[in-house]
């Protein structure tokens, strides 16, 4: 459709025209090259004075009528959310009307935007708004690239707390004026959500996400913290747990080309300042992002996940332009690398099942710092006038650059030995019906069979006191394994390891791993024993015990010398030989998911 044709007369517009001249000036536009789609559709952002950002139904009112008016765009509801309201989903393209389920097909890379985790964090919202509407009508700049890569945005992903909206939630926040709560309408946090699935906004983002298997995630934030000159900082995919090739990739030459474009724009980024309440230019380790997050989800499918963090203090309209740069960047970046891109993630997905070990944990190197050029502010430590002791202060009026320490190598910590396939009992429902929400290929049982296994003993866990999201996470777990034959059940599901989904099975069934569904309290069950003993008659059955069996004997009394509390422990002692004998239940600590050493020879139907 020409643009003239659908917007009709410049006149018609004068009082959209006038309104957001003056932001359209702080974006780099002029009264003489402001276009009539900007005047058009004007977002509610471009009509303030750039410090009003758009509430829920003026963004859905927003691209309804974007898409009504081009055929480059669709929007899509997508699953529900826990606010009961519907989640959205934008897709623009070259195509007419493309549809969500032809995206798979289609070759081009995909670039997704995530927008509003954090509603109070808006910067996303207008950006994406302004972008898409650009994308739609500005031949001169988007009719190529949207030829080369297909653009999919989620408008608001909490809408619960986009509508819980308020002026006071983020403390020290430069505007915008009004904005929405951080916890969604069940006071989770989206953002530590993504692997265990608690809500129904997550479980919606995943098929979503599966849909679109995008090959660049960026999910729009704001950052606090620290106060320094950069307006932009990111936290993407950290590279050493990325891994393989794509790891490689992202530190010396996807993320060097995007920051370099950044900054030719006018916008020096740099990684997410990640200092705990220190001095950054002391240096600072890079932000390790675990599956609970965003880009931390997708790196279990070999997706690259950037976060942009604009600095809190600095002024809304400015976050909001660092943020549309970041967008225009990064679609440039994908015309031209996103072809080696897809190729990259192809190959990582099939090596990685093919490794003999997998990495499940890491942690930073702290001996191996990269330099990285800060723009800061001088700090000091000054007298508090309301609390003992010093704050921490930043003086604006002197700023400095320099290449500070940053340690961005993180090396493994852990690692396991894949197995063949992992078994699921099939009472374990809810971790299955997060392997069909992940389109992990999945095989049931037909008949009962022995298969060769190895099974974890669970011999110690430390969980934290207060509840995290919902859940008690076990910060510490350790496990001792045995190999013996298992015996399976018609009806359990088998997960063969030589998949494309196979980094997110291991990072999700191998209990020890940084965000596994035990650590999130999914088999919390076998940690509780439901069968105990009456120490007045158990004794007799203990001396039994000890009579007959010279190594429980001797066990005993080696425990004893090297303990002096149990060895003045009565019940201590007989829950040590209760435990060795045969009314111990089999299933107290023991992990159910089993690792299979083989696959069964006999064919077992798809999982639905």
């Amino acid at each position: 459709m020409n643009p003239a044709t659908r917007f009709g007369s410049r006149s018609s517009q004068t009082c959209h025209y006038l309104a957001i001249i003056t932001i359209f000036a702080s974006l780099g536009f002029t009264k003489s090259n402001a276009q009539p789609w900007q005047e058009e559709f004007a977002t509610p952002f471009e009509m303030s004075d750039g410090w009003q950002s758009a509430d829920y139904k003026s963004v859905i009112q927003f691209y309804d009528a974007v898409a009504k008016a081009s055929d480059r765009i669709t929007i899509t509801e997508m699953g529900n959310t826990d606010s009961g309201t519907p989640l959205h989903l934008v897709l623009i393209s070259s195509d007419k009307e493309l549809e969500v389920g032809k995206v798979l097909a289609d070759p081009r890379p995909v670039l997704m935007i995530l927008n509003a985790i954090h509603p109070g964090e808006p910067d996303g919202i207008d950006a994406s708004m302004a972008f898409t509407r650009d994308l739609a009508f500005d031949d001169a700049k988007y009719a190529r690239l949207l030829k080369e890569v297909i653009v999919a945005v989620v408008p608001i992903y909490n809408i619960g707390g986009a509508l819980n909206r308020n002026s006071s939630s983020r403390a020290n926040q430069n505007g915008p004026r009004e904005y929405g709560f951080r916890g969604n309408a069940r006071n989770f946090d989206l953002n530590r959500d993504f692997v265990k699935c608690d809500t129904l906004n997550a479980r919606s983002f995943a098929e979503i996400f599966h849909l679109l298997d995008p090959d660049l995630l960026i999910d729009t934030h704001v950052s606090n913290g620290a106060d320094y000159q950069h307006v932009m900082t990111t936290s993407q995919s950290q590279s050493d747990k990325l891994g393989l090739e794509l790891g490689v990739y992202l530190r010396e030459s996807f993320e060097p080309a995007l920051f370099g474009q950044m900054k030719q724009v006018g916008f020096h980024t740099i990684p997410y300042v990640n200092s705990s309440g220190k001095p950054p230019e002391y240096g600072f380790p890079q932000f390790l992002e675990t599956p609970r997050y965003s880009t931390g989800f997708a790196a279990l499918f070999q997706t690259i996940g950037f976060m942009t963090e604009t600095h809190m203090l600095k002024p809304y309209p400015q976050r909001v332009k660092a943020t549309r740069a970041f967008l225009d960047e990064s679609i440039k970046l994908l015309v031209t690398e996103g072809s080696k891109l897809q190729a990259m993630r192809r190959q990582d997905r099939d090596n990685y099942h093919q490794q003999q070990r997998a990495a499940i944990a890491w942690e930073v190197d702290l001996n191996n710092p990269s330099r990285l050029e800060f723009n800061g502010f001088a700090s000091s430590y000054i007298d508090s006038k309301i609390t003992p002791g010093k704050r921490l202060n930043y003086d604006r009026s002197k700023p400095f650059t320099q290449a500070i320490p940053y340690f961005n190598r993180y090396k493994v910590s852990q690692s396991v030995e894949l197995p063949a396939g992992y078994l699921i009992p099939q009472q374990w429902h809810q971790v299955i019906e997060l392997m069909k929400i992940n389109r992990v290929e999945m095989l049931t049982v037909q008949n009962d069979k022995e298969l060769p296994a190895e099974i974890y003993q669970i011999e110690k866990v430390e969980s934290r006191a207060i509840p995290y999201e919902g859940h008690y996470l076990h910060d510490t777990v350790e496990l001792t394994s045995r190999s013996e034959n298992y015996s399976a059940k018609a009806g359990d599901v088998i997960i063969p390891i030589h998949q494309d989904r196979a980094r997110y099975v291991v990072e999700t069934l191998e209990p020890a791993a940084m965000d596994s569904l035990f650590r999130w309290n999914f088999f919390d069950t076998v940690l509780q024993r439901k069968e105990y003993f009456s120490p007045y008659i158990f004794e007799e059955t203990a001396e039994k015990m000890l009579t007959t069996n010279k190594q429980i004997r001797q066990e005993l009394e080696h425990r004893k010398q090297e303990d002096a509390s149990f060895a003045t422990d009565r019940r201590a002692q007989l829950m040590f030989l209760y435990q060795r004998s045969k009314h111990n239940e089999a299933s107290f600590m023991r992990y159910p998911v089993i690792r299979l050493l083989s696959l069964p020879n006999s064919k077992s139907d798809p999982q639905d």
